[in-house]
Order: C-alpha cells, then sequence, then structure tokens
C-alpha cells in the first residue's frame, strides 16, 4: 500500500497512540496497513520497530472482500535517522516520513526543516 497519505485515507481515525515518546524524532515513517481490528495494537512485520498506530472509530468498515481495516502505522527502519545519525538520512528523509510533531487524527502530517534536514541543522 502507498504511504504517502491524504486525509481521506484517514476519515475513521478517532485517536493516535504512541509506544513511545516521539518528541525527540525528527520524523517517523508512516504506512496503511490492513489488520484484523480496529483499535488494538496492530501486528508489526517490518524491520526496525513501530512507534505508533492509530485507532479507527465504530463507524469504519472493513474491506468487504479481505474482512480487514486500514490503518495508519508510525515506524522506524534500523537506518533510520534515530538509530543511525550519522548514516544515509543524516539529511534529507524517506518518502513517507513526517515530523511526528505535525501528525494528528486525520491529518497525514507534513515534512518540515527537523524532519528534512536533522536537528543538528536547526538553529
Amino acid at each position: 500500500m502507498s504511504s504517502l497519505l491524504t486525509r481521506s485515507d484517514l476519515t475513521h481515525e478517532c485517536d493516535i497512540v504512541w509506544l513511545e515518546d516521539p518528541t525527540p524524532l525528527d520524523y517517523v515513517r508512516q504506512a496503511l496497513d490492513k489488520t484484523k481490528r480496529r483499535g488494538n495494537k496492530p501486528p508489526y512485520g517490518r524491520d526496525g520497530r513501530m512507534v505508533g498506530y492509530a485507532v479507527l472509530d465504530d463507524t469504519a468498515e472493513a474491506d468487504p472482500d479481505s474482512g480487514l481495516y486500514r490503518r495508519r502505522v508510525f515506524y522506524l527502519l534500523p537506518h533510520d535517522r534515530d538509530s543511525a545519525p550519522d548514516g544515509v538520512y543524516t539529511e534529507g528523509a524517506p518518502g513517507e516520513a513526517v515530523d511526528p510533531r505535525t501528525i494528528t487524527i486525520k491529518d497525514p502530517g507534513t515534512k518540515t526543516d527537523r524532519s528534512q534536514q536533522g536537528m543538528s541543522t536547526q538553529a
């Protein structure tokens, strides 16, 4: 699934659950995952770690073919800036990455100078 999200992808969100404090993170990756339930912690099958997820409201409907819900998941991979500050994302960020401070319910968030350039370039 595409990880470049729009507001129309998020119409049934009612909460964002952070599994760790996003404050020190310059960016998080986000994607829509298919899950069996609307609200509990979804399974995570990527490298790296899940740092948060969206909870869906009671009006969200599962896909009629698969029976699964599409929910937003926030994650980081081992080569992301928080774990590898001198790595590939010393500056810049992956396409699906946004500043976690800009994420709210039903809003995909945005890229910022901090998410794109990192703390080392901030005044």
